[in-house]
């Protein structure tokens, strides 16, 4: 399958905001009254999906919008601290160059993703669909394939987590794991992702008309 549309996860994707991720979590968690993680357990919790963090740490799904609201103000006010992959701003130059449609769904703020991305890399997306729920993707792709006239077979979305297997999927649009994110490829690969990506660099060989 060729592809026209590149719609991109940003955090963990194009972005390498993990390390700040864990260092803001347990600040987050005394905020809104759930636990903190240990560090040293890090690895073995990346492994598990969404909710099942959710779980570990004791968060009910009603207070997932207020600990990501906190998440995405402390980015905003600390965005220096994050950087794209490298890389990164080249694969964006040479999808753009062969007329690839590029668009960003991501549960983080506009603002943040632009101010990560910066003013040479931002005019480059076409779409921007951000600030949703990491469980609303779904709907987010399919206005980016609406607004793109685009059918979902002429769209890729990569990501690093399994919800946004689910998403893509829900939408009827391939997904290509990525094996830098915040999901290790590991519990990526149990979803069956149509592509991987074992490096940033190698985004640019996305298959393309």
């Amino acid at each position: 399958m060729r592809y026209r549309l590149a719609i991109f996860d940003f955090d963990g994707t194009l972005a390498d905001s993990f390390p700040f991720f864990l260092s803001v979590f347990n600040r987050i968690a005394d905020e809104h009254g759930f636990r903190r993680i240990d560090h040293a357990h890090v690895e073995r919790l990346r492994h598990y999906g969404t909710r099942e963090m959710m779980r570990e740490v004791g968060m009910p799904a009603w207070k997932l919008p207020l600990a990501a609201a906190s998440f995405k103000t402390l980015m905003r006010e600390n965005a220096g601290q994050v950087r794209l992959f490298p890389q990164v701003d080249h694969v964006l130059r040479a999808l753009a160059r062969d007329n690839v449609k590029l668009t960003i769904v991501s549960s983080n703020a506009e603002d943040n993703v632009r101010q990560v991305l910066g003013p040479e890399l931002s005019p480059l997306i076409s779409q921007y669909e951000c600030g949703m729920s990491i469980f609303g993707k779904t709907a987010r792709i399919r206005k980016v394939l609406k607004r793109a006239a685009m059918a979902p077979d002429s769209a890729l979305y990569i990501g690093d987590q399994t919800t946004d297997a689910d998403a893509a999927r829900r939408a009827g649009v391939a997904f290509a794991a990525v094996h830098w994110g915040y999901a290790p490829i590991e519990a990526l690969r149990k979803v069956a992702p149509e592509h991987e990506f074992d490096l940033p660099a190698s985004l640019a060989a996305i298959p393309t008309l």
